[in-house]
């Protein structure tokens, strides 16, 4: 239940950074050309390509964990064959923070190439409630080479990865390329006695929409993993743009064409000792009309910084500074 609430969180903390500053700050900009229903697509689609890559990302390190030859863990010892991770976590006795989470696909393993690969084949069950995915996802690392190790870096490619949200049947592909590094080595079931674990993951996806419009999206962020009373992950943002601004963590355009970045301009920090809620951190929301959104998570119903709750109510404050200098404030759960 723990490591399902991790994967949701952190699926949450993307979806709401970008689905509410994409949302408020068009309807505040007013513009002729926009009108609600594109502001309400605008803003979804952020959302649902953040939530998916995200769990793209949870999914790899899922499947390379699982694996002895690719991870370097003596705990797991599935070699090869096909099998949901459900089933690996099963079979293995894996206690591990990231086993679990990938109910809708099967793993097939070929470790005698070079390089190494995992192929996660998307089935199109529903067993997360909410959606259907279907595709393939190519995992290949050197074969000299294991998760755990300094430096281990693997390419995720994703093939044609269509998913499709049931409860109005909206669906969007991915494809794209996107690397993930392990900088400091380790794998998260030692995290207590390492202390800590870097990760970075930069890439670029492109998204085909319902309509057939193409987009493409570039990533680049860093996950620090910590041990204080369990995990802590602490998530910045990577790239610096062509102005300076620094800790970018997404930028690209969306289908109507407007372009985007979001820095996090504050580390977003997500506590298991809190029931693994985003506790703190900012995102700020850049776009080429001049909109700027400065989104605070951690806050109370007042908009002050409040104590983990567990399973309490966290909010986060939403400033927006229109192109004219206007602002506004608004404060909402999450």
């Amino acid at each position: 239940m723990k490591t399902i609430n991790l994967f949701r969180v952190i699926m949450i903390t993307a979806c709401m950074g970008l689905f509410f500053a994409c949302k408020k700050d068009n309807s505040a900009a007013g513009s002729s050309t926009d009108n609600q229903n594109a502001l309400q697509t605008q803003a979804d689609d952020q959302a649902q390509v953040s939530v998916e890559d995200e769990a793209v990302t949870n999914d790899a390190n899922t499947a390379l964990y699982s694996q002895t030859s690719l991870a370097g863990n003596s705990s797991s010892s599935l070699e090869a064959g096909t099998t949901t991770s459900n089933d690996v976590a099963q079979t293995n006795g894996l206690t591990g923070p990231i086993t679990g989470l990938i109910c809708d696909a099967t793993v097939e393993v070929n470790t005698t190439s070079d390089p190494k690969t995992v192929t996660i084949t998307y089935n199109g069950t529903n067993c997360w409630g909410n959606r259907t995915r279907e595709g393939v996802v190519v995992i290949s690392m050197p074969a000299s080479e294991h998760w755990g190790d300094k430096g281990a870096t693997v390419t995720i490619n994703i093939q044609n990865l269509k998913i499709t949200r049931l409860r109005d049947k909206k669906s969007i592909v991915l494809n794209g390329t996107k690397t993930i590094t392990n900088v400091s080595g380790g794998l998260l079931v030692n995290l207590a006695s390492l202390q800590t674990i870097t990760h970075t993951i930069a890439g670029d996806l492109s998204i085909t929409f319902d309509t057939g419009k193409q987009r493409v999206w570039s990533v680049a962020k860093q996950r620090v993993f910590t041990y204080d009373n369990g995990i802590v992950i602490t998530t910045t943002g990577t790239h610096t743009d062509s102005l300076g601004n620094t800790n970018v963590a997404e930028w690209g355009t969306n289908r109507f064409g407007t372009v985007f970045e979001s820095l996090i301009s504050q580390p977003k920090v997500i506590r298991q000792d809190c029931d693994f809620r985003l506790v703190s951190g900012q995102n700020t929301i850049l776009r080429s009309d001049n909109i700027t959104s400065v989104i605070t998570y951690g806050l109370d119903a007042n908009g002050e910084p409040t104590s983990c709750p567990g399973s309490g109510t966290y909010y986060f404050k939403a400033v927006v500074t229109l192109a004219n200098g206007t602002t506004y404030t608004v404060i909402y759960p999450y």
